[in-house]
């Protein structure tokens, strides 16, 4: 049995070894890229009105669903705050996938993109009052819920990048940041 251990132990040591500074970093970033960018570019351009310094009514639509509906879904009711929270978000969901993509400011874009996730999964159960089919719940035999099993694994992603970095094809690594 000691031989099947020394065995295992030597070729996963030197394999973990070889990957370490730069598989998980680059993995994260490719998942990353090849699932969410679209998802979340396409999310912010449906929150634009005429051009990208105006927003529509899928922004307050989309962020704020209750107050635009107690707005009369008139944009112009709504006060400053909910125009700032509005911009911003929109403006985030365009600026941090666009970071992780290069891979420029990594671990903040990451942390930010963590933040970004719970806002929205905050205002998918409040604001759009997602049904418990929707939310799901971890350690049930549904394992594809939107809400609860899909955004652990984004976040998941997220914390590999908040941790370890853009990895070696990284703007960061050209900048000297680690």
């Amino acid at each position: 049995m000691s031989m099947i251990v020394n065995l295992h132990n030597t070729l996963l040591t030197g394999l973990s070894k070889k990957l370490e500074p730069w598989f998980l970093p680059s993995l994260a970033r490719f998942t990353f890229v090849a699932v969410l960018f679209v998802y979340f570019w396409n999310s912010a351009t449906l929150k634009l009105g005429d051009n990208i310094f105006s927003l529509g009514f899928g922004a307050y639509g989309q962020i704020l669903p209750l107050s635009f509906e107690a707005a009369g879904y008139d944009p112009s009711q709504l006060g400053f705050f909910h125009k700032l929270i509005s911009y911003t978000g929109t403006y985030a969901e365009f600026i941090l996938p666009v970071l992780l993509l290069i891979g420029l400011f990594t671990r903040l874009a990451a942390l930010g993109m963590i933040g970004f996730i719970a806002v929205q999964t905050l205002v998918d159960i409040t604001g759009h009052q997602a049904d418990a089919a929707t939310i799901g719940g971890w350690f049930d035999r549904i394992q594809d819920s939107p809400i609860m099993d899909q955004r652990l694994f984004w976040i998941t992603v997220l914390l590999v990048l908040f941790v370890r970095g853009g990895g070696p094809l990284s703007v960061d690594r050209v900048i000297g940041l680690k």
